[in-house]
């Protein structure tokens, strides 16, 4: 296809690419993506970090749909666009990549310099005192202390959510940090929570020294992500983007390709053993 091509030629003619990955790259790992081709909500929307720290019944609620979807989300593995973009670091053509995701696949493939823009789920935080344990852990914590749930069936949603209505919560237990007794959150960053700014701040050093930018997988619809696309046009370097329908940056992109992630990056891993 010629929109391929062209994305070859991109990716060619640049030799530091500055790389931010959204959802449409782990799709085809078995999780789900938010958005449509339209860039509006597929479902109802996550729960917000203020919902979630200031009532019980939604981390009830949240833990309770938590514990079905880690199941499945937990054993997800990398794809082939996860073993392109690894190729392409390993190629020196890009110095850093800042994901969405907070699946950790980009590192499962081999990926070195990652950036988690929104956190990771395989961790969890106490929001007392700091202290981070392995979400698998608690996984075990969670099934211990409510025996029968995990029998339960319901269909994936996005970052090891799954779709668990019409259930009553309330007898939902949920541990207690066992250090502090603070509330327990995966180590990600929730709707209406602030990314750190120390975050931020390495991608965006990262940014000023690159010669173009490649967006996969991603509509931008959330700021955090789209400030780098911001930053790029105002830097006047040249920005191309593969992604299945509209993106928040269309009027920014040099180039727009309108694909699946993996058959546009198949060329990186052509002769290359990826699996």
């Amino acid at each position: 296809m010629v929109e391929h091509r062209a994305l070859q030629d991109f990716i060619g003619r640049h030799d530091n690419l500055f790389v931010l990955t959204g959802a449409g790259c782990s799709t085809n790992s078995g999780i789900p993506d938010y958005r449509d081709r339209h860039g509006n909500w597929k479902r109802t929307q996550p729960v917000t970090f203020q919902a979630f720290m200031g009532e019980e019944r939604t981390r009830q609620r949240y833990w309770a749909r938590s514990l079905i979807g880690w199941q499945r989300f937990g054993r997800a593995q990398p794809n082939l666009t996860h073993h392109a973009l690894a190729r392409l670091e390993a190629q020196g053509r890009n110095k850093l990549l800042v994901t969405q995701n907070v699946d950790r696949l980009h590192q499962a493939a081999g990926h070195r310099q990652v950036i988690d823009l929104h956190g990771r789920l395989d961790r969890v935080r106490c929001m007392g005192c700091g202290a981070l344990s392995s979400r698998q852990a608690f996984q075990e914590q969670l099934s211990h202390a409510n025996p029968g749930w995990l029998t339960l069936d319901a269909a994936d949603a996005p970052d090891g959510d799954a779709d668990l209505d019409g259930m009553d919560f309330s007898r939902f237990q949920v541990p207690a940090c066992p250090a502090c007794g603070g509330v327990l959150k995966p180590d990600v960053v929730f709707f209406g929570e602030n990314v750190p700014r120390d975050v931020v701040a390495d991608a965006r050093a990262q940014l000023e020294q690159a010669d173009a930018m490649l967006i996969v997988g991603s509509s931008l619809m959330v700021y955090s992500g789209f400030r780098f696309a911001q930053a790029a046009a105002q830097r006047g370097i040249p920005i191309a983007a593969i992604n299945l329908g509209r993106t928040r940056a269309d009027e920014l992109l040099t180039l727009k390709v309108e694909a699946p992630c993996e058959s546009a990056l198949a060329f990186l891993l052509e002769g290359e053993h990826a699996c």
